[in-house]
């Protein structure tokens, strides 16, 4: 078995075992007649198919640009998250006319210290980080595995880290920004975790050790290896933007000079630790499932209102598929099945056209139909894990 897939073992015993013995997972375990009426009222694979099919017609016959591009104004980034939805769901497509095109316009962008991103980029990280996620996929023939290697040694070297001078008490040490040109970043920091680890790095790696320093900086929970000055302020478990240069949340104080947190952040905190080796019984993933226990919604990005709803939805089921959590009670004892619930949600948001689009805030580029119709593709292909 390898390293992953026993690491995955690893954690669903321990959460078998956190579900036996402790409060916070065990309301998850029990046999209701609630949950028996979830379990029955799945939707149809067929519709889910239909939706996923005209989510990537909409992809290869109308999103993309003469160059090969998905939202070029983006460098590579849109272009190979669509890239990376099409083939989690159609593998073979990698030699559909479309996805060719578009892999040659990431080949444009790879760069000589081994990044992927545009000339004169600001997003160096993200970028190369979702790139990588694109060429892993594309990678059937082994064609791409030097420039993935490069692109791994590039996402190690712009981590803020003792080669950039940054100390260990610094509170922006292990993170990683859009590209070094300003403080490090959750998101950010999360998407180097995810390239990282779908390179093959375990969770032991230098790297991501140091990237889980800056994370569990990031989490509202007193203690547990977090020394910033927010961390008693609010105390729920969840996380927020950034500790560093005095931190900040993108849901704004609590009025104390707290930073309040937020869902989209909870979620890509959760995977961030579950990659870097922390199990269901770790206080700071029990904290993290009380904040997404109380806050449970499809609705709205907890915290955020509409604004990153798409990004939310991709980040909520890549989170909860890593922790290997089906079930989750809410803060009224209600059970969702969370893979049938966000589906639904998702295909009831679908446009005419195929694609998806966040109508009620176009913040963080989520007017953009190219991006957003791949977040979708993303987090149905989760939901069907």
């Amino acid at each position: 078995m390898f390293p992953r897939q026993l690491n995955r073992l690893n954690f669903c015993l321990r959460l078998a075992l956190v579900a036996c013995f402790s409060p916070l997972f065990a309301a998850n375990t029990h046999q209701s007649y609630a949950q028996e009426k979830i379990d029955s009222e799945t939707i149809k694979d067929a519709d889910v198919d239909r939706a996923i099919n005209k989510g990537i017609e909409f992809l290869r016959s109308r999103g993309q640009s003469d160059n090969g591009a998905f939202s070029p104004e983006t460098g590579a980034a849109v272009t190979a998250l669509c890239v990376r939805a099409i083939l989690e769901h159609r593998p073979e497509a990698v030699n559909d006319p479309v996805v060719k095109k578009a892999l040659k316009y990431l080949d444009s962008k790879i760069r000589g210290d081994g990044g992927i991103y545009a000339d004169g980029s600001r997003y160096r990280n993200y970028e190369t980080s979702v790139a990588v996620g694109a060429l892993l996929k594309a990678n059937q023939n082994g064609n791409y595995s030097s420039a993935l290697k490069r692109a791994e040694a590039f996402l190690k070297q712009i981590q803020w880290d003792e080669g950039e001078g940054i100390e260990s008490s610094d509170t922006a040490y292990g993170g990683a920004g859009y590209g070094k040109h300003e403080r490090p970043d959750l998101s950010n920091t999360s998407f180097l975790i995810d390239a990282l680890q779908e390179l093959g790095n375990k969770s032991d790696d230098e790297a991501i050790q140091k990237a889980l320093k800056f994370v569990v900086r990031t989490q509202n929970l007193k203690g547990e290896g977090n020394d910033t000055k927010h961390a008693e302020a609010i105390d729920d478990g969840g996380f927020y933007y950034t500790p560093a240069a005095g931190g900040q949340s993108q849901a704004g104080e609590d009025g104390s000079g707290g930073l309040r947190s937020y869902g989209s952040m909870t979620y890509a905190g959760l995977k961030s630790m579950i990659y870097a080796g922390l199990t269901a019984d770790d206080p700071r993933v029990q904290a993290a499932m009380t904040f997404i226990r109380k806050n449970y919604s499809l609705k709205d990005n907890p915290g955020m209102g509409q604004a990153g709803l798409f990004y939310y939805y991709h980040t909520f089921a890549k989170a909860l598929d890593a922790a290997n959590v089906e079930i989750i009670d809410d803060s009224d004892g209600k059970p969702h099945s969370w893979r049938r619930e966000l589906s639904q949600q998702i295909l009831q948001m679908q446009q005419a056209d195929g694609s998806w689009v966040n109508g009620e805030n176009d913040r963080w580029m989520e007017g953009d139909r190219q991006l957003v119709t791949a977040y979708a593709l993303l987090a149905l292909a989760f939901c069907r894990s």
